[in-house]
């Protein structure tokens, strides 16, 4: 199949809200169940991060060392992942204003959908499944998958061209609605654009200047994509 461009989406904020506090609740197992350590995510500036950047912030700041970090956090991550899993609650009334019927049309109009997300891999498809979400999207890149968003990004690309024929020339976008979104897309030299959805202050995304600053994804429209 032939794709006339990519459409790369974060999860929290631009596709789901107020999806509940299992995430972090996963997070926080995931640590005790391996290292013992009661953490919490307070006080931690998680929009934007990827979810093992927060999970060493917590390790670190409940007094873990550099070695625990490195050698527990494979498995802390699978932890999270079974506790998400298994808490997930139904999903389907937390989409951002607009996103199915947008996923709908440009599914239609042949473009190829990915995620970009801080999530682990697992949490991710997870959430979407639960909200209604996951068949939209072909593939994803997640947290656990790059040091960075941008990295992420990056990857998520490379995927596009190498495993599902995007021609080189193609439109590429990223939806998000934090900062690290605009800075991701922007390293990368791609399009973007940003959504209000999220608690990103909207004087913040103005100042990164992305290409398109949207309300909500109601006023999307498929110029801000196509060639």
């Amino acid at each position: 199949m032939s794709y006339r461009g990519l459409v790369l989406f974060d999860i929290d904020g631009t596709l789901m809200r107020r999806a509940g506090p299992h995430h972090r609740q996963a997070l926080i197992h995931g640590i005790r169940k391996v290292t013992g350590l009661e953490t919490t995510t307070d006080g931690i500036p998680v929009q934007g991060m990827l979810d093992p950047a927060i999970l060493t912030e917590m390790l670190r700041r409940a007094g873990a060392n550099r070695a625990l970090i490195r050698q527990s956090m494979p498995e802390i991550q699978r932890a999270a992942e079974r506790y998400y899993q298994r808490v997930c609650p139904p999903l389907a009334g937390k989409h951002c204003p607009g996103v199915p019927a947008l996923l709908d049309r440009l599914a239609r109009r042949g473009f190829l959908l990915a995620l970009v997300t801080g999530n682990l891999t697992r949490i991710g498809w997870r959430k979407l499944e639960r909200a209604g979400l996951a068949h939209h999207f072909r593939y994803g890149a997640f947290g656990e998958m790059a040091a960075t968003r941008g990295r992420l990004v990056k990857w998520a690309i490379r995927e596009a061209r190498l495993r599902h024929s995007l021609p080189a020339q193609s439109p590429v976008a990223l939806v998000g609605d934090a900062t690290s979104d605009v800075i991701a897309a922007r390293e990368n030299g791609i399009r973007i654009i940003s959504v209000q959805t999220g608690i990103t202050p909207v004087e913040d995304l103005e100042a990164l200047e992305p290409d398109f600053l949207l309300r909500n994804l109601r006023d999307f429209r498929l110029r801000m994509v196509e060639s």
